[in-house]
């Protein structure tokens, strides 16, 4: 009995494996070489599985300074601003789900749809990318732009996406009912604009693909951090490096602001290379200040050097 109850457990996790796989428009081993910088956790779809923690994190720092580290770093296509916003005071943090759609042709959406109702798929299209949705992901759209026509999403959706997910969507493209939307308690979109129209003449071509969202590009579990001034995409590879760096940048603002205003150090010893004098300075500010956080000579001599920020 208990070899068919396994049995039957292990044709249950094939199935549900061959679905996830069936459902991208690439293999597992493609998404693995796109990203194979990441050598962390991965989904059972091979997308990088960014830590919760490092996510919580991410939701403190600043987008400049995250944005200042990955120029450093050669990265130059990662940020899109020109949002429009249902509530400009949440931010949308978390690990991209990425969803492309272009405009339709009676042929392939036929096609599509039928191999989607083969996997057990139901409804429009746009509402697949939220089937694979888990705690702390991001549904990101390339809609390319569209507005009428083009609302990825209403407030049935919308409601849906944050059940899943705990978080908002980035969709270059548009949304509908925004008052609905509005009252989704701690729900964020970041889209093109706001249209009464229903979604029409658009199909879903790449689910958790690398997509454009206007002059970035965004790879299947990237690190999204959405502020008021734009979006970030960053690669899940650097997440923590961008996010620890950011952590120290703001760090060294509070103890340098501190130190101006005491006139403890001048604007000048500030701005430059720290000496040993002002490094020591700035380690006892961090024993008194504990809250701010902790951190060795060591780690502070290493910031400094790499200068990253």
């Amino acid at each position: 009995m208990k070899y068919y109850k396994l049995l039957i457990l292990t044709l249950i996790t094939s199935l549900c494996s061959y679905q996830s796989v069936k459902a991208q428009t690439i293999s597992k081993e493609e998404l693995i070489f796109y990203t194979s910088e990441w050598k962390g956790e991965r989904f059972s779809d091979g997308r990088p599985k960014i830590p919760d923690e490092l996510i919580e994190r991410a939701k403190k720092i600043s987008i400049e300074d995250a944005w200042t580290v990955l120029r450093n770093e050669g990265y130059n296509n990662q940020f899109e601003g020109n949002w429009k916003l249902v509530n400009d005071t949440i931010p949308v943090v978390g690990r991209a789900v990425t969803a492309m759609y272009m405009p339709t042709r009676p042929d392939i959406e036929k096609n599509i749809k039928a191999r989607g109702a083969k996997e057990g798929r139901k409804g429009n299209t746009n509402a697949w990318p939220i089937d694979v949705l888990v705690k702390g992901d991001v549904y990101v759209a390339d809609g390319f732009g569209k507005i009428r026509g083009g609302t990825l999403i209403g407030d049935n959706l919308g409601n849906s996406i944050f059940n899943k997910s705990g978080n908002g969507v980035i969709f270059d493209g548009s949304a509908r009912d925004l008052q609905g939307l509005k009252e989704i308690q701690g729900f964020n979109a970041f889209v093109r604009d706001f249209d009464p129209s229903y979604l029409e003449e658009m199909v879903l071509m790449g689910l958790n693909t690398p997509i454009r969202i206007g002059h970035a590009i965004v790879l299947p579990g990237d690190l999204v951090i959405s502020v008021k001034e734009g979006v970030l995409f960053i690669p899940a590879h650097l997440a923590e490096k961008v996010v620890a760096t950011s952590e120290f940048v703001a760090l060294r603002d509070k103890f340098s602001h501190a130190m101006l205003k005491a006139g403890t150090f001048t604007t000048g010893e500030i701005d430059s290379q720290w000496t040993n004098q002002i490094r020591e300075a700035f380690l006892k500010w961090l024993e008194q200040n504990p809250k701010e956080g902790k951190m060795t000579r060591a780690q502070l001599d290493a910031f400094m050097e790499k200068r990253t920020w």
